[in-house]
């Protein structure tokens, strides 16, 4: 049990530091898309969305180019800051967020286009600032978008396994999240049980975090669905 309490605390490590550090750069991408126009940006879509059409251990491949210590990410963490985040949680966490950011992006995106900008107008014709307009109107009737986003970039987070194996590989203790454990035990003969116990708790989570989302979305009162 202690080792089963151990992948959990890792795998909610690994998810929730995902979930944060993407919030910021999905939020400013999600706005962007929806927001602007320039060209171009068709492309950052598609490179925005396209960890979710390759396949996962592509993904974990490219990150192992990069972040490898001859690569151009890994060289310059080695040479500045001397560390690598190879065979670590925190190369597990980046695997996590570059998988977690389409999902991210996407709920944030249709939460973001759901607000009626008329009500972005009227705030400024009666003397609000841009800034004003946005942290008093825009924010607060996309955050449930926002909060369902990260909801779901946590779920993703916490379920992801091929980019991760592929890019810091299964090492118990430090990168073995739940996906990982469970394809373990089905290796061994006597995995069995805990194959079951691994996959009840992620399930759990799992289905958690999707109801918590489409609450938050259904709260919005705007009928959209992120999924």
């Amino acid at each position: 049990m202690s080792d089963t309490s151990e992948i959990v605390r890792l795998s909610l490590l690994i998810g929730g530091t995902a979930t944060i550090a993407c919030l910021p750069i999905a939020f400013v991408t999600a706005w962007v898309l929806a927001r602007w126009h320039f060209p171009g940006k068709i492309v950052l879509d598609g490179i925005t969305h396209l960890p979710l059409v390759v396949p996962p251990v592509v993904t974990g491949w490219l990150l192992l180019l990069a972040f490898a210590p001859n690569g151009p990410v890994g060289s310059l963490l080695e040479r500045w800051f001397g560390i690598s985040v190879l065979f670590r949680w925190t190369g597990a966490t980046i695997a996590a967020a570059v998988m977690a950011l389409p999902l991210m992006v996407r709920a944030m995106r249709l939460s973001i286009e759901a607000v009626d900008r008329r009500l972005e107008q009227a705030a400024l014709t009666l003397g609000a600032s841009r800034w004003r307009a946005y942290t008093t109107v825009t924010l607060p009737l996309a955050l449930p978008g926002v909060l369902a986003a990260a909801v779901l970039g946590f779920a993703r987070s916490i379920g992801e396994f091929g980019a991760t194996v592929t890019f810091v590989s299964n090492v118990p203790g430090e990168t073995q999240t739940l996906p990982l454990a469970i394809y373990a035990a089905l290796q061994q003969p006597d995995g069995e049980q805990q194959v079951w116990r691994l996959a009840t708790i992620s399930v759990a989570l799992s289905l958690g975090a999707l109801i918590v989302s489409e609450a938050l979305v259904r709260r919005a009162g705007r009928g959209t669905h992120v999924l």
